[in-house]
């Protein structure tokens, strides 16, 4: 059973609308993590709803809400939508199900594994399960996205190519290879409203554009950037919901007074949710590190591969060299806890491994690894904890993840 909060799968996809969830291949040197995530595009293809671009498909995130669907439907999985998982059902540290909250009232899922997918480890921790959390100022941000009609995209295109702006632009720890990759970074509309009065000082509006249709839009703009907001914190959720869309006004008149192209341009879309970086990670039977993440790290418990591809925490480094690291299984298993798994950004790591492991396409690493994990587990009559591994990776390799 998938039980999801909001009223569509596909996560930061669907209710962020980024649909560029491998951005970073943008060069044949590029290695793929292959499984789900890019199954991922190859349905989207297959239903003319994603736009090539480099070497990688930018995916119509509004069709990728039914895409979710029938994939959901297809694996013979329940779906559950619009109910939020509010606690562990424990039998002393082994998790039995969860407690869900809904329209329908108070429930009980029992199950024989849990798979915390939530981003913010909500069932690991209310288990017992230890995690770290930065303090609220030393979290990265988060964003609330939006997209705009009524572009005209060849006067837009033609002035983002005459302001050429690369990945170096916007991470701390760029190297030459960065100052050569082409970004949408489009911070220079924001500036100038700031100049004249538009935009508050404290406002971190920047943009990175991800995707154009000939009708016109620019379906998302990843420009608001809010600080000091805990994720964790339902009254700093609601304040940054506010804030954000507060913003995204301004930004769109910005980008109507300032950018060629957008002049006639409007508000077409604002996201369904708040983009989160980065909130609670657990503490895992192996804590991926910066180290790990650098020099192409290999272990025996390898549940899938991820370019050297880092972004966040003022880090910018791309993955046109072809170096990867494993993505071990430890990382997914935390200690303490019996049955569980996590899956996505909150997984064990440091502060740097963090800026690749959070990344869209990682996500569906960790995801697939702790899906079969738990399938193998169950088959075996074992724990999460005394899985076969080697089974697990014949079972991954299986389903196209490349292991190795």
């Amino acid at each position: 059973m998938l039980v999801e909060r909001y009223g569509c799968f596909g996560g930061v996809i669907t209710q962020a609308m980024i649909g560029t969830v491998a951005w970073y291949r943008t060069r044949a040197e590029t290695v793929d993590a292959g499984g789900i995530g890019t199954e991922f595009e190859q349905r989207a293809k297959a239903m003319g709803a994603s736009k090539r671009l480099f070497f990688h498909e930018i995916l119509d995130t509004e069709v990728f809400k039914h895409i979710a669907d029938r994939m959901v439907l297809e694996a013979g999985v329940g779906p559950l939508l619009h109910c939020a998982a509010v606690s562990p059902i424990m039998e002393g540290n082994v998790v039995t199900g969860v407690i869900a909250e809904s329209k329908s009232g108070r429930q009980a899922i029992l199950a024989k594994r849990v798979i915390d997918a939530s981003g913010d480890a909500d069932m690991a921790c209310r288990g017992g399960v230890p995690f770290r959390q930065d303090p609220k100022e030393r979290l990265e941000a988060v964003t609330v996205n939006f997209g705009c009609s009524g572009v005209d995209i060849p006067k837009f295109i033609k002035y983002t190519w005459d302001n050429f702006r690369s990945v170096a632009d916007w991470g701390d720890a760029s190297g030459q290879k960065e100052k050569e990759e082409f970004s949408t970074y489009l911070v220079e509309p924001f500036k100038k409203a700031k100049e004249a009065g538009e935009i508050p000082e404290y406002a971190r509006i920047e943009s990175y554009w991800g995707n154009f249709t000939d009708a016109g839009e620019i379906t998302t703009l990843d420009a608001i950037h809010m600080s000091d907001i805990d994720p964790t914190d339902v009254g700093d959720l609601t304040k940054a919901e506010i804030e954000g869309r507060q913003q995204v006004m301004w930004a769109v008149a910005a980008l109507k007074k300032y950018t060629p192209g957008f002049e006639k341009a409007r508000l077409r879309t604002i996201g369904a949710s708040l983009g989160v970086r980065e909130s609670r990670k657990i503490v895992g039977e192996y804590n991926i590190t910066a180290d790990d993440v650098l020099n192409q790290a290999r272990f025996e418990d390898s549940i899938g591969i991820f370019p050297e591809f880092l972004d966040g925490n003022g880090i910018a480094i791309m993955p046109s060299t072809g170096r990867y690291f494993h993505v071990p299984y430890g990382i997914i298993l935390p200690v303490k806890v019996e049955n569980l798994l996590v899956a996505g950004r909150c997984v064990a790591g440091d502060k740097v491994s963090h800026a690749a492991t959070r990344q869209m396409m990682c996500c569906t690493v960790t995801g697939q690894g702790a899906g079969v994990a738990a399938a193998v587990s169950i088959k075996e009559n074992l724990t999460c904890r005394q899985v076969s591994i080697s089974e697990v990776q014949k079972a991954l390799e299986r389903q196209g993840v490349r292991i190795e």
